[in-house]
């Protein structure tokens, strides 16, 4: 059976393509990579000037409307679009959204701007003996770096030994 939301779709991030995201149980996090400010940018059928944001995630671009522009700038510290780069952001449907006094729901940024965790590192030679020389136990250290199991493997060998 064809989804009746196949003959929304467009070119640019909308609020269907939002909830198909949500009943696929997807996160709503992504990051902006660059905006740009796009000319006759041809959006929902007409040509308009419009920011467009473009994300690291492979997902649809973005246009930018007043409200969301005032949350990146806050988050971007900038009203300069050029800074407005590698800014994680959460989205949402706002279904009291009106366009031309009709209720149509719209995409929104919320107003606090998500943590990315970041991930950790691979555990480099230098950062092995200094672990070892502070007699980190393996989880501190698993904490903080990836290792591979050999590196376990010796880790759990060489701080038993004492080995520095």
């Amino acid at each position: 059976m064809p989804n009746y939301r196949n003959v929304y779709k467009s070119d640019h991030l909308g609020v269907v393509d939002l909830e198909e995201l949500n009943e696929q149980g997807k996160s709503l996090i992504f990051t902006i990579s660059h905006v740009n400010q796009e000319k006759g940018a041809k959006v929902a059928g007409s040509k308009i000037d419009a920011n467009i944001a473009y994300f690291k995630d492979g997902i649809k671009p973005l246009v930018i409307n007043a409200t969301n522009a005032k949350v990146i700038k806050g988050f971007a510290g900038s009203t300069d679009t050029d800074n407005w780069k590698n800014i994680p952001i959460e989205l949402y449907v706002d279904s009291s959204v009106k366009m031309k006094g009709e209720i149509v729901g719209g995409v929104r940024i919320k107003p606090i701007q998500p943590r990315i965790a970041q991930p950790k590192p691979a555990l480099t030679a230098e950062a092995y003996q200094k672990a070892l020389s502070v007699k980190a136990t393996l989880e501190q250290v698993q904490s903080k770096y990836i290792m591979t199991d050999e590196q376990i493997t010796n880790y759990t060998k060489d701080l038993s030994n004492g080995t520095t």
